[in-house]
């Protein structure tokens, strides 16, 4: 399978769904392993250049950031070439340094065995099965949803009613259509109109829905979203 780039307008989510799998995969490893992954998450975060696939740093900068001596670069960077996770586009000669490109295909099948245990939201995105959605939800440029009713009283009411008072725009374009479907011990279940809804706040919302409903139940320590 071909693996997408991180391109347009959902780079974003394709670079933090690489780096979730590595660390993923990483906390499923021996120790060993997982510093050596960890350190190439790290190059990867400060100084990969995705737009052009291009990581050009030099052996001292590495050793710097990684906080190790050269000799640890040069074998740390080696294992991670027979891996296949970097490969070498240009050599370093006269003084300038090795360039290396990131082969994305390898990473996503070394880490396949870990996308369920991130969710199935996520191992279905990393599958390629999530198509260009056709169902976006439009943010209604001044109409802005009604505040909820708090009538019933429920955690979810409540927190809806602090992101409505935050932030009235995402409130009304992604917040507003989600409804309470059950509390399981410290996880809340809600229902999005779409599975591109769902898919859309648990990639870019959850942390503040979490974190509205906590200031209501601090039990509460998960949210799931379904369609």
């Amino acid at each position: 399978m071909q693996v997408q780039r991180p391109a347009g307008r959902h780079a974003s989510v394709v670079k933090y769904d690489i780096l979730t799998a590595l660390g993923a995969f990483a906390l499923s490893q021996p120790k060993a392993s997982q510093k050596l992954v960890l350190r190439f998450m790290t190059l990867v975060t400060a100084r990969y250049n995705w737009s052009r696939n291009e990581l050009a740093v030099g052996q001292r900068e590495i050793a710097r950031l990684w906080t190790v001596d050269e000799r640890t670069v040069k074998r740390e960077m080696a294992k991670l070439r027979a891996m296949g996770w970097l490969i070498v586009k240009r050599q370093g000669v006269r003084g300038r340094v090795s360039e290396h490109g990131l082969d994305l295909d390898r990473i996503h099948e070394d880490t396949r065995t870990v996308w369920a245990h991130v969710g199935p939201d996520f191992e279905h995105r990393m599958n390629g099965q999530e198509t260009e959605p056709t169902n976006v939800v439009p943010l209604r440029t001044g109409q802005v949803a009604a505040a909820p009713d708090l009538s019933d009283g429920n955690e979810w009411s409540l927190a809806k009613a602090i992101l409505h008072r935050d932030d009235p725009a995402i409130y009304t374009a992604w917040i507003d259509a989600l409804n309470r479907s059950e509390r399981a011990g410290a996880r809340l279940t809600l229902i999005a109109p779409s599975r591109f809804h769902a898919n859309y706040v648990l990639s870019h919302l959850k942390p503040r829905l979490l974190a509205a409903c906590r200031d209501i139940d601090p039990e509460i320590s998960d949210i799931l979203v379904t369609s």
